[in-house]
């Protein structure tokens, strides 16, 4: 896993797992606590993310609101966008220029099925 930015913005590349959380925690949580703003976490060039990735986003979404800011997804590659639609975290995390047609399609039928795709 690579992360390359600043406080404003962050570029992560390779994958987000239980190897490399604790490097990714730190750069965020850094990041997070040094500026003000939105904070753009670019995610073009992430292959992939397990469970502890996808804490690791969610943790630095919370600090960042406990700090007045706002963690901002942009370029999620769309199996990872199938994650948060099936996850509902769509809902709680900015995504800039919201979810492909695909995810929306797929949202639609979760709404209409209650629920279950």
């Amino acid at each position: 896993m690579q992360i390359r930015g600043d406080h404003a913005e962050l570029a992560v590349g390779g994958r987000l797992d239980v190897r490399s959380a604790a490097d990714a925690r730190t750069v965020l949580h850094s990041a997070v606590d040094s500026g003000d703003g939105d904070l753009v976490l670019d995610l073009a060039g992430l292959d992939s993310w397990d469970a502890t990735g996808l804490g690791v986003i969610m943790g630095a979404h919370r600090r960042a609101g406990r700090c007045g800011r706002r963690l901002v997804l942009r370029d999620v590659p769309p199996q990872m966008q199938r994650l948060l639609v099936a996850t509902r975290l769509h809902r709680i995390l900015a995504i800039e220029g919201g979810l492909t047609a695909s995810e929306a399609q797929i949202l639609s039928k979760l709404d209409v099925h209650g629920g279950s795709a």
